[in-house]
């Protein structure tokens, strides 16, 4: 490479990381984000609170782990992201990336973006980027409300897996950090096809609706015997995979498959994505 192309270059990278903290400082400093993060953390706020009332008799309904909270305020947490893993969490990263491309545009800020030194694939990629921060954050709300209010409601101490071992405290939450860290794996398919929704379109709504039902589509069909064959293939379909964490030893294999099936969504709507908006029309 020559002393031009190098000098050339250096600016590009620059621009790109400027470009990512200008994004996430914006995505992190909004109403609306600090408002889907709020509801989130109300979850598990809603279920200690209705355990503490009610005494924790569910008779064996309700999500999983509910009948261990009142033993455990660590459960809170457990039971709180079992909750939001097939609604909550897709509906908020459904708002998050479909809001991506088509809010710029709707904002009349997208021409001014896409002339800037980053380039429209690098935009992309920090857009996509911001959605899986966001991912990550959500995961993070949920368990930290869910372990705060567990403590402040009822007592907290040595958890059994579901293979019969005690571990720590300590050991415990280290568990819900790995289950948090699944969840956002699990949601990264989910983001790009929210971020290519996203470049169809200059109304927000639309792409973030059709993100959402996608979920629930996927969810559904997931649901249906008749469709066996299609299960493996469906985004959702290792979401609640996060189980295999709370076993002795852990079971990598559904990480590896979902990181695998997420890895696959990524390329072909990101591929999507990149194709439809490097062509599309912006400037005029």
């Amino acid at each position: 490479m020559s002393s031009s192309d190098t000098l050339t270059a250096l600016p590009r990278r620059t621009a790109g990381w400027s470009l990512l903290w200008s994004e996430l400082s914006v995505l992190f400093r909004r109403w609306r984000t600090w408002a889907l993060l709020a509801a989130l953390a109300a979850v598990p706020i809603l279920i200690a609170v209705a355990v503490r009332i009610t005494g924790g008799s569910s008779s064996g309904r309700g999500p999983t782990f509910l009948d261990q909270i009142t033993a455990n305020g660590l459960f809170v947490g457990f039971t709180a992201l079992v909750v939001c893993v097939p609604l909550f969490l897709p509906l908020t990263v459904g708002v998050v990336a479909g809001d991506t491309i088509a809010g710029e545009a709707s904002h009349g800020t997208l021409r001014y973006l896409v002339i800037a030194p980053a380039g429209r694939v690098r935009l992309l990629a920090v857009k996509y980027a911001g959605a899986a921060a966001f991912c990550l954050v959500a995961a993070l709300v949920v368990i930290l409300a869910g372990s705060v209010i567990g403590a402040i409601l009822f007592p907290i101490g040595p958890v059994t897996l579901l293979s019969g071992t005690v571990v720590s405290v300590g050991e415990a939450f280290l568990r819900l950090l790995y289950i948090a860290a699944f969840v956002t794996v699990s949601l990264l398919g989910l983001c790009a096809i929210g971020l290519f929704f996203s470049t169809l379109t200059d109304v927000p709504v639309g792409a973030m609706a059709a993100t959402i039902v996608l979920s629930v589509v996927s969810q559904v069909l997931d649901q249906l015997p008749q469709l066996d064959a299609l299960h493996p293939w469906l985004f959702s379909h290792y979401w609640f995979g996060f189980a295999d964490l709370l076993r002795d030893p852990i079971s990598w294999d559904s990480l590896g498959s979902n990181a695998l099936l997420q890895l696959g969504y990524f390329a072909v709507f990101g591929a999507l994505a990149v194709g439809r908006f490097t062509t599309k029309d912006i400037l005029s």
